[in-house]
């Protein structure tokens, strides 16, 4: 637990290629680190090493809620949030927006993953390829934008998608709105919110399913289209596998 951040989690002891596990300690999923407390950053930085920070966040979003903290290297593979900016442009225009309409809204931002944002994925393999030193990547609520880096990440390393959507999942369980976001969206329906603030195993396939009936395997997809060949895939196993 780290004060200042509720989805902050550890990576490691999942089982992937053959029979190894994923590091403890190594790499990390979270929400944003901008409200961590100075005792939190300690934590981040000398008890668990922490030594970079991938950060998925648009360019607003970075600036909104900036965070520079000395000896954590910042990475900006800048996403920005469609999703939330249409619902928002629905409301504004009179929609009455529904949370089926918002799964959809979100579904569509999943599969804009696949492509329109491969680049920044592509990049994010590369930070993992040029050091094994402990990293966080997150985007405002590490589940989104945060989930897929995790999935092409996990099932890469030959965690089984079953866990691998178990993970995601997760964020239901440690993620809690900031009371900041909740007045900021009084006026937007609770059922649309309670999509927008959550995951749903129908939002990551929604990217998942095109990426297998297209590419056969997320490592196919992931040297076809991210660059990261099956020698560089190999290293990343020995890396980050033990």
């Amino acid at each position: 637990p780290l004060a200042g951040a509720t989805n902050f989690r550890d990576l490691g002891g999942y089982q992937g290629l053959d029979g190894g596990k994923v590091r403890w300690r190594t790499l990390f999923r979270s929400d944003h680190l901008a409200h961590l407390t100075a005792e939190s950053q300690h934590t981040l930085l000398q008890q668990l090493g922490v030594a970079r920070s991938a950060d998925f966040r648009g360019q607003r979003e970075q600036t909104v809620d900036n965070y520079r903290i000395d000896g954590l290297q910042h990475h900006s593979l800048a996403i920005e949030p469609t999703v939330v900016q249409r619902a928002f442009t629905l409301l504004q225009q009179g929609e009455n927006l529904s949370a089926a309409h918002t799964v959809e809204l979100m579904q569509d931002t999943y599969r804009s993953f696949i492509h329109d944002n491969a680049d920044q994925f592509a990049r994010f393999f590369q930070m993992l390829l040029a050091s094994n030193a402990p990293l966080v990547f997150h985007c405002t609520a590490g589940k989104d934008r945060t989930g897929w880096a995790a999935t092409l990440l996990l099932m890469t390393l030959g965690v089984p998608r079953d866990v691998v959507v178990n993970d995601y999942l997760l964020t239901n369980q440690y993620y809690h709105r900031p009371a900041e976001a909740r007045a900021a969206a009084s006026h937007i329906p609770e059922e649309v919110l309670n999509v927008l603030w959550k995951v749903q195993e129908p939002f990551l396939t929604a990217a998942l399913d095109p990426v297998l009936q297209q590419y056969g395997t997320v490592p196919a997809y992931v040297s076809q289209v991210l660059g990261v060949d099956a020698k560089a895939q190999a290293r990343l196993a020995q890396m980050y596998l033990e």
